[in-house]
């Protein structure tokens, strides 16, 4: 764990906010290491939803347009607990012609708890659970290359 915290919360391109759940904490009652990797990933869906898009899509031919991690980390820096309500900002770093690269952070009450990051790539998912990386689809590029939310200059992942 990082002895330095942040005690103000940047100003963010995209923030969701959720409560912690009881379910999400452990028998000391903090937040399972496990859900912050969830917490990025509702983050991420509301980040589409935000822009009218949607993590999968179903063609006409019954395919769906998904979106695999194709790698994720996540730097635990202090703990959340039950009914804390905790705000993670997404920076969408970069959009690729296949993946999508995100730097998320989460805080409570302006201190930073972890901060993580996610590459996702945009795949054709079979019904017979093949996978195919496909270039992003047009309609996805434009919204998410219009985006409010970019930012300038990404949050950087700190370094252990």
């Amino acid at each position: 764990m990082s002895g330095e915290h942040s005690s103000t919360e940047p100003r963010a391109q995209f923030v969701y906010e959720r409560r912690v759940n009881f379910a999400d904490t452990d028998t000391a009652g903090i937040v399972h290491f496990s859900n912050y990797f969830r917490y990025m990933e509702e983050a991420e869906h509301a980040y589409f939803r935000s822009l009218g898009l949607t993590i999968m899509k179903a063609r006409e031919d019954g395919v769906i347009i998904g979106w695999p991690r194709v790698s994720s980390q996540c730097q635990f820096l202090g703990p959340a607990f039950y009914d804390n309500v905790l705000r993670v900002h997404v920076h969408l770093e970069r959009v690729g012609y296949k993946s999508l690269l995100w730097n998320m952070a989460i805080y409570h009450e302006g201190r930073k708890l972890s901060q993580g990051r996610m590459k996702t790539a945009c795949c054709l998912c079979y019904a017979d659970h093949r996978l195919e990386s496909i270039p992003i689809p047009e309609e996805y590029t434009s919204q998410l290359s219009e985006s409010p939310f970019l930012p300038d200059t990404p949050e950087p992942l700190e370094r252990a």
